[in-house]
């Protein structure tokens, strides 16, 4: 999602009642784990419950959540070049395969879906089938609904799963803003130890507050300072994903002869980690206004934190995948064929051109998108050539 000023919360739109009602049945939810817990939750626990709750999460209920209308807007939603150029290299991928099958962790709107269907029929690479991992009911409709409305001829392709698939898939796996939305650890540096962070009921609600770090999380700790060459300072206060290491295994495991591709907003280790960056990353994203209020209203805002792309190589590496590229989303794009969509517009009136000019900006400026947003791919040894949306910047020397 977009990255946005923070707001506060006074300027926060109020939800409606309806809403409200919801947020209170998560929290009654919340309040009987933290008691179920002895009294606390770690925020990783109370981030999960937050998102996925069954029927209450944030990604799990129906509140809308991508676009104008919804808290933030993903680069799908920005332009379909997005789309278009990445089913150029989904193309090429099964193309290099004979055909093959796409997955999709988690579709969203479901904008991307449609249009890179769009596209792959255009150019004569469907894939044998397109299938969606979907948590989230309500966002299975709006995806079909979206899909039978751009393709309706190629919706009969899509199918949709609860879970990864048990056999091995050939082809490509792809997910745009996934790994954000992996629950974090919120740790602080001590001057001796570590603590994370935890969430308490109280009479009046929820709370945060600070309690020692279990050994796991310590570990973590002590071993990213290993990687750094330095101890982090005292109140130094950031995120690590516990479970980014089993999420990637899973996910790798599905992948048998193909290409694995993420796309994100995130830095490498060394950056996400800097010591100038000492109050970590984590945001709330409400009705497209960026705060740090972790507790307002669960299950109607987003929690994320932004993607450390060094552990995700680390964790796509130990799965037995080969990192085949890593760069920012403007190299991605054009490497990819940008200029060669853009083509495809030129009848467009002087209103439309001057549209498309902001979208290309948003998608590929450094103050945007451009910069922030990366892509990383895997492939099994011996797999399929990289994209050549790789080709223009390789970053991986960086991670």
């Amino acid at each position: 999602m977009m990255q946005v000023r923070d707001a506060g919360t006074a300027t926060l739109p109020a939800p409606g009642a309806e809403a409200r009602a919801h947020s209170q049945r998560l929290v009654a939810l919340i309040r009987e784990r933290i008691r179920a817990a002895g009294g606390a939750l770690g925020f990783a626990d109370y981030m999960n419950l937050v998102l996925y709750a069954p029927g209450l999460g944030y990604y799990s209920a129906g509140a809308r959540k991508f676009g104008p209308a919804g808290d933030f807007v993903t680069a799908p939603e920005v332009s379909p070049l997005f789309s278009r150029v990445l089913a150029r290299q989904l193309g090429g991928l099964l193309e290099s395969l004979d055909g093959g099958d796409i997955l999709e962790l988690g579709a969203g709107s479901g904008a991307m879906a449609a249009e890179v269907l769009a596209a792959l029929d255009a150019a004569g690479t469907l894939p044998r089938r397109y299938r969606i991992l979907e948590v989230s009911a309500e966002l299975r409709a709006r995806q079909r609904e979206r899909i039978v409305e751009q393709v309706p001829g190629l919706a009969a392709r899509v199918h949709w799963l609860d879970a990864l698939p048990d056999e091995p898939l050939r082809g490509a796996v792809v997910g745009n803003e996934v790994a954000d939305a992996l629950p974090v650890e919120r740790f602080r540096r001590e001057v001796a130890g570590v603590s994370r962070m935890i969430v308490t009921a109280t009479a009046d609600g929820l709370a945060l507050d600070w309690a020692p770090a279990p050994p796991a999380l310590t570990d973590a700790v002590a071993a990213l300072e290993t990687r750094l060459g330095r101890r982090l300072p005292p109140g130094y206060v950031s995120e690590l994903s516990l479970g980014l290491t089993g999420w990637m295994s899973d996910v790798a495991g599905v992948l048998g002869e193909g290409f694995l591709l993420l796309a994100d907003y995130g830095f490498g280790e060394s950056e996400y980690y800097a010591p100038e960056r000492g109050c970590g990353t984590f945001r709330c994203h409400y009705r497209h206004r960026a705060h740090e209020d972790a507790l307002l209203w669960p299950g109607l805002q987003d929690l994320t934190a932004w993607v450390d792309f060094s552990a995700l190589a680390r964790a796509g590496v130990a799965a037995g995948l080969e990192l085949a590229g890593y760069t920012t989303q403007a190299h991605f794009l054009i490497g990819g064929g940008l200029e060669a969509e853009l083509a495809g517009f030129e009848s467009l009136d002087e209103r439309g051109r001057l549209s498309l000019s902001a979208e290309v900006k948003t998608l590929t400026l450094p103050g945007e998108m451009g910069e922030a947003f990366r892509f990383i791919g895997f492939s099994r040894a011996g797999g399929p050539p990289r994209p050549p949306g790789f080709a223009l910047s390789d970053l991986r020397r960086t991670l």
